[in-house]
C-alpha cells in the first residue's frame, strides 16, 4: 500500500466519510489482500459505521496475520460482542488476555461479556483479580462491584466502593455514571444521587443522568424534584433515546401511582411496555396499578408474568434456590435443640439497655412501620435493614461449619469477638450514637434467633404479626432485591409454605430460648395507634411516647428509607392494607390449608 493511499483512507475516516474509507480500503486490498494496515483501516471503517458483523471477519483475518497481537484479538472480540456472538467474544478476549496479562481493557471487557452471558461468578472472580492488580483504579472497582451485585454479593460491592468519595472528582463522566448505577444497584441511594446531581450540574442535557436521577428522587420521596428533572427528557424533540423515553415513562407511572392516579399509571405502563425481555419489574408495576384499580384478574396475570421472568433471571445468580426440592425459604440459619441449649455455658453479656432492640417478622408484616416509630424516639437509633447475622454466621462457617451445628462450642472470647464484629458492621452503616439504644430491624432475623440470643441474651424482641394472607399478597406483589425472598415468592403456594415454615420455626425457637418478646399485631396498631404505642413504650421501658406518635413527620425528614414500604411510612397510620387479600380470595383458596395452623395460632381463623 502506498503512503498516498494510506493518507487518503485515514483522511476519509477522520472526515467521517466512512463509506469512502471502506471503498478505498477494499480497492487497495484487491492488490494486497494480506496487508495488515489495510485490513486494520477497513475494520475500523466498518466498525465506525456500526457494522460489527462485517468488521468481525476482517479482525479475524488480522489475528491470522498477527496471531500474537493481544490488541487484534481484543478488537476481534469487541466486534464479536457487537455481532451478538458472546461465546466467541469471550474466547477471543481470553486469548487477548493470555497473550498480554497486563491488557486491562481485555480483562474489563471479558468481565462485561461474562456478565452478559450470565456467568456472574466467573465475571466477579476475573474482575476482583483486576482490582488486586490495580487497587487504586476506580474503574476496576466499579466493574468488580457491578459483578458482585449480580452475584448478590452486596457486602463485597460495599467493600469495593467503601471509599469511592476519595476518587471524587472522578474526571470521567462515563465512569461517574457507571459508579452511580452500581451504587444504586447496591442500594446506596444518597451517594448515587450526589454523583448524578454533580453530573447534571455540569451537563444539563445529559438525558441518561436525568432519567436515573428522577428515579432516585422518587425513591427518596422527593416527588416534585423527580417531575422537574425528568420533564426535559420527555419533551418532544429533546433528543432522548427510545430506551430513555421508555424508562422515563416508567418513572412517570411510579409518580402517577404516588399521586393516587392508578389509571394514568396503567396507561403509561401500557404505552411504554417493558424495557427488554428480561424487564420483570415492569410487570410488578403494572400489577400494582391494576390492583389499585380493583382489576384483580389483570393484576394476577401481570404478577404471573413478573415472577416467571424474574425466575428466568434469578436462576443465573441463585440456581440452587430454584432446584427441585429447594426449601420454600432458602435460608441456611442454625438450629438449636432444647438439649443443645441446656449445654450452653453462661457468659458475661450486655445488659438489656446495652443490647439492641430486635424488630422481626415475616416481610411485609409492618416491621418498617415499627422501626420508624421507634427511631422517632430520642432514646433510640435505628438503621436500614442489614443481614448482619447472616454475615456473622458466614464468618463462623468459614472457620468451621460445625460451629453452626452446635453453638455451645463458642467461648466467652468468641462471643465477645462476634459482638465486636456486629458493632463494627453497624458503625459502617450509621454514625453510631452510643448513648442511644440500637434498633435492629430486619424481618428475617427471626430465623437467626439462636445467634441473637447467644450474643445478646438480654435483648428485647418485637415480633410484627399481620393477617397471613395480607402478608402473602403483599410479598407476592413485591419485587424483592434478595434472591432468597424472590425465590420464596415465586408462587403463592411456595410463599404460603415459606410463611408457615418460618413462623413455625420462630415459635419453636421461642419455646426453647424464651426471649423477652412482645407481639405487635398490625391490625391492632392501626385500629388504636396511641394505645399500642404506649404498650410498646412500656415494654421497652421508654418514657414520653409523643415523638413515636408523630413518626410520619420524623420519617419525612429522613434523607432515605431503604425498605420497599418507603412511600407508606411517611404517611400517618391507616387501614388501607387491612383485609386487602379478600379481593383475591379465589386465588388464596388452594393455599389456605397450608396457612390454617398459623391463622388459628395468631387468631385470624375465620377472618
Amino acid at each position: 500500500m502506498s503512503p498516498v493511499q494510506t493518507q487518503q483512507i485515514v483522511a476519509a475516516i477522520q472526515a467521517g466519510d466512512l463509506g469512502r474509507a471502506e471503498q478505498l480500503s477494499r480497492t487497495a486490498l484487491d492488490a494486497s489482500p494480506s496487508d495488515e494496515n489495510l485490513l486494520l483501516l477497513l475494520a475500523i471503517s466498518l466498525h465506525m459505521q456500526g457494522r460489527p458483523q462485517d468488521a468481525a471477519p476482517v479482525y479475524a483475518e488480522l489475528t491470522r496475520v498477527q496471531p500474537l497481537s493481544s490488541e487484534y484479538w481484543n478488537n476481534y472480540a469487541t466486534a464479536l460482542v457487537g455481532s451478538g456472538d458472546l461465546k466467541a467474544a469471550a474466547d477471543a478476549y481470553a486469548k487477548a488476555l493470555d497473550l498480554d496479562p497486563a491488557n486491562a481493557t481485555a480483562r474489563s471487557q471479558l468481565g462485561a461479556t461474562l456478565i452478559q452471558m450470565h456467568e456472574y461468578l466467573a465475571a466477579r472472580d476475573l474482575l476482583l483479580d483486576a482490582v488486586e492488580k490495580q487497587p487504586e483504579s476506580l474503574r476496576a472497582r466499579v466493574e468488580a462491584a457491578r459483578a458482585c451485585c449480580r452475584c448478590q454479593d452486596y457486602e463485597g460491592a460495599t467493600d469495593l466502593l467503601r471509599h469511592w468519595r476519595l476518587s471524587v472528582p472522578v474526571n470521567d463522566d462515563a465512569l461517574q455514571l457507571e459508579l452511580a448505577e452500581v451504587l444504586t444497584q447496591n442500594n446506596e441511594i444518597p451517594g448515587a444521587t450526589e454523583l448524578l446531581e454533580d453530573l447534571l450540574a455540569r451537563h444539563p442535557d445529559h438525558h441518561e443522568a436525568r432519567v436515573q436521577l428522577a428515579h432516585l428522587y422518587e425513591r427518596r420521596n422527593r416527588l416534585d424534584a423527580a417531575h422537574a428533572v425528568l420533564a426535559p427528557v420527555m419533551q418532544a424533540g429533546s433528543g432522548s433515546s427510545e430506551l430513555q423515553r421508555i424508562r422515563g415513562l416508567h418513572v412517570e407511572a411510579t409518580l402517577a401511582m404516588r399521586g393516587k392516579d392508578a389509571a394514568a399509571a396503567r396507561d403509561l405502563l401500557v404505552q411504554a411496555g417493558p424495557e427488554s425481555d428480561t424487564d420483570y419489574n415492569h410487570y410488578f408495576q403494572l400489577a400494582s396499578a391494576y390492583d389499585k384499580l380493583g382489576d384483580t384478574s389483570e393484576a394476577m396475570d401481570a404478577l404471573r408474568v413478573a415472577h416467571e421472568r424474574e425466575a428466568d433471571e434469578r436462576r443465573y445468580d441463585s440456581p440452587e434456590f430454584y432446584a427441585p426440592g429447594a426449601p420454600a425459604m432458602p435460608m441456611d440459619a442454625p438450629r438449636v435443640s432444647a438439649e443443645q441449649f441446656a449445654r450452653w455455658p453462661k457468659y458475661i453479656a450486655p445488659e438489656m439497655r446495652d443490647s439492641p432492640v430486635f424488630v422481626v417478622g415475616f416481610p411485609r408484616s409492618g416491621t418498617t412501620l415499627l422501626e420508624q416509630m421507634l427511631d422517632a424516639h430520642p432514646a433510640l437509633q435505628s438503621m436500614d435493614e442489614n443481614p448482619f447475622f447472616n454475615r456473622l454466621a458466614g464468618i463462623l462457617g468459614q472457620h468451621d461449619r460445625r460451629i453452626l451445628d452446635d453453638l455451645s462450642v463458642l467461648r466467652q472470647f468468641d462471643c465477645d469477638e462476634l459482638r465486636k464484629r456486629y458493632n463494627t458492621m453497624v458503625g459502617e452503616r450509621i454514625e453510631r450514637n452510643w448513648d442511644l439504644r440500637l434498633v435492629d430491624k430486619n424481618p428475617l432475623n427471626m430465623l437467626w434467633l439462636p445467634m441473637m440470643v447467644r450474643l445478646f441474651p438480654e435483648s428485647k424482641f418485637i415480633l410484627a404479626v399481620r393477617h397471613p394472607c395480607d402478608v402473602i399478597l403483599s410479598c407476592y406483589m413485591q419485587n424483592f432485591r434478595a434472591s432468597t425472598l424472590a425465590a420464596a415468592c415465586s408462587t403463592l403456594e411456595r410463599l404460603a409454605r415459606a410463611y408457615a415454615e418460618t413462623m413455625q420455626r420462630w415459635l419453636d425457637d421461642v419455646q426453647v430460648f424464651k426471649p423477652s418478646v412482645m407481639v405487635s399485631r398490625y391490625e391492632d396498631l392501626v385500629d388504636d395507634f396511641p394505645a399500642q404505642v404506649s404498650r410498646i413504650a412500656a415494654f421497652l421501658e421508654l418514657d414520653d411516647v409523643a415523638p413515636m406518635l408523630q413518626f410520619d413527620r420524623h420519617a419525612r425528614g429522613k434523607a432515605y428509607i431503604a425498605t420497599p414500604s418507603y412511600s407508606q411510612v411517611i404517611e400517618p397510620v391507616n387501614r388501607r392494607g387491612v383485609g386487602r387479600w379478600q379481593r383475591y380470595r379465589e386465588y388464596f383458596e388452594p393455599v389456605l390449608p397450608v396457612l390454617e395452623p398459623m391463622l388459628r395460632h395468631w387468631g385470624y381463623a375465620g377472618s
